[in-house]
């Protein structure tokens, strides 16, 4: 992707956006923030915020995790109270559907055949679960968790004494067997891979959450594949490709998700698995950005493009953009190290940076307990730190990451010698040699 003198251009379309307004399609966390953002940095101009749900905008993590936890408890957190739209002049229109995008006219045409103008268009439009193509499988057997709706309907059928297949041994998987056991459920989690979370992280963090889950009685079923469900009154019995049948009350599906970028694509954009943008949030067309989940964004900490889904991606690059979009003081490019975090039980993990397959692995602390951590190196520069229960040790792994400080593996595996003195002494020498 090439672009001119980004300072320049933002500049023109700037001024574009004060005098026909700034479209967002997509009213999640990206969407929210966005608008809120622009309000924020002192924009002027009409601000337009579509978005398919009937909510107004908010957070998804809890989700899969504190919504699922107590049956009468919303536990949702809001990007910001209703009035705030009124107050701000922000035009918010739920449970509306972008239909096209007009680039040549500058333009977004929503289902019911009105068009809106737009100066600068921000593509906030997330992604949607992965459906399960299985014989047998319906709407009133099959639940996802993506939406507010999807949470509302599973938390009411997790029931104690119910049985509860869970498919899919990912993130939002194994958040859901997590919440089934503490609601009293029984849980099978089947799994086409060897192991929890084998695409994501390393193998360790996998076989620990493997052990964790079994703890509280969670069964696995890995290197399985399904056949097809059947549907028994109010039973449903999930037949897997080995024979086996598995019958439940509920199944949960966790197969992953899908950018949804149709409208990009549809508009000539540049898309492979999620909108082409660069370290400014711009598409190939300087008028349109894109953000969060639906976005595969140039970050310069990786020297590449990178796909996150993830909470903090979607909220502080939508706001990188926004302050693009509204300050004249200059561009600034979004380059922000990956963070992630998961409560699974009475265990909190937090990941900075992105695992890969080839590094090199040092475990620090004791697997065993509660409280370790994975850090991962590539030429004893580390890249990536995996932290269970361990908030104090990962602040200084963070910042010896974005630092590309070299490190004594042996070092790191040592739990008397603290991370925050490899970092001070990282410092230090770094302030010596400048």
């Amino acid at each position: 992707m090439s672009h001119s003198d980004p300072a320049s251009q933002l500049d023109e379309v700037r001024a574009a956006a004060l005098t026909a307004g700034v479209v967002v399609i997509g009213a999640g966390q990206a969407g929210g923030r966005a608008v809120e953002a622009l309000r924020a940095q002192g924009f002027a101009g009409a601000i337009t915020l579509i978005g398919d749900e009937p909510e107004y905008p908010y957070e998804r993590p809890s989700l899969s995790k504190e919504m699922l936890h107590v049956a009468d408890q919303e536990t949702i957190a809001w990007v910001q109270k209703p009035e705030f739209y009124v107050a701000n002049q922000i035009d918010f229109r739920p449970g509306t559907r972008v239909v096209a995008i007009n680039r040549g006219q500058r333009s977004v045409q929503l289902e019911g055949g009105d068009v809106i103008n737009y100066g600068a268009l921000i593509i906030a439009t997330g992604a949607r679960v992965r459906r399960l193509e299985l014989p047998g499988a319906s709407q009133q057997n099959s639940h996802y968790i993506r939406t507010l709706a999807d949470s509302r309907a599973l938390r009411e059928r997790l029931v104690a004494g119910g049985r509860v297949v869970v498919i899919g041994a990912g993130f939002i998987g194994l958040e859901a067997a997590a919440a089934a056991v503490k609601r009293g459920c029984g849980v099978t989690v089947i799994e086409i891979g060897q192991q929890p979370l084998g695409r994501v992280v390393p193998a360790q963090i996998g076989a620990y959450y493997e052990s964790l889950h079994a703890s509280h009685g969670v069964k696995f079923l890995f290197n399985t594949g399904l056949a097809r469900f059947h549907q028994l009154d109010e039973t449903v019995v999930v037949e897997t490709n080995a024979g086996d049948m598995i019958p439940a009350e509920m199944v949960i599906v966790g197969i992953g998700v899908l950018p949804n970028a149709e409208l990009a694509i549809e508009a000539g954009l540049a898309v492979d698995r999620g909108i082409i943008v660069d370290e400014y949030g711009r598409t190939e067309d300087k008028f349109i950005f894109a953000a969060g989940d639906v976005a595969r964004h140039f970050n310069p900490l990786f020297d590449r493009h990178i796909l996150l889904e993830s909470w903090q991606n979607a909220q502080n690059q939508a706001i990188a953009i926004a302050k693009n979009l509204a300050s004249p003081v200059g561009a600034a490019p979004y380059a922000e190290l990956p963070w992630f975090w998961s409560d699974q039980y009475d265990v909190n993990l937090q990941m900075f940076g992105l695992a890969e397959p080839e590094a090199n692995c040092v475990i620090r602390g004791n697997p065993a307990t509660k409280s370790w951590m994975l850090l991962q190196l590539k030429n004893n520069r580390m890249i990536c730190a995996i932290g269970m229960n361990s908030a104090r040790d990962l602040r200084p792994a963070r910042d010896l990451i974005t630092m590309g400080a070299v490190v004594k593996p042996e070092e790191l595996a040592d739990v008397s010698v603290p991370m925050a003195e490899i970092l001070r002494r990282e410092k230090r020498e770094r302030a010596l040699v400048g």
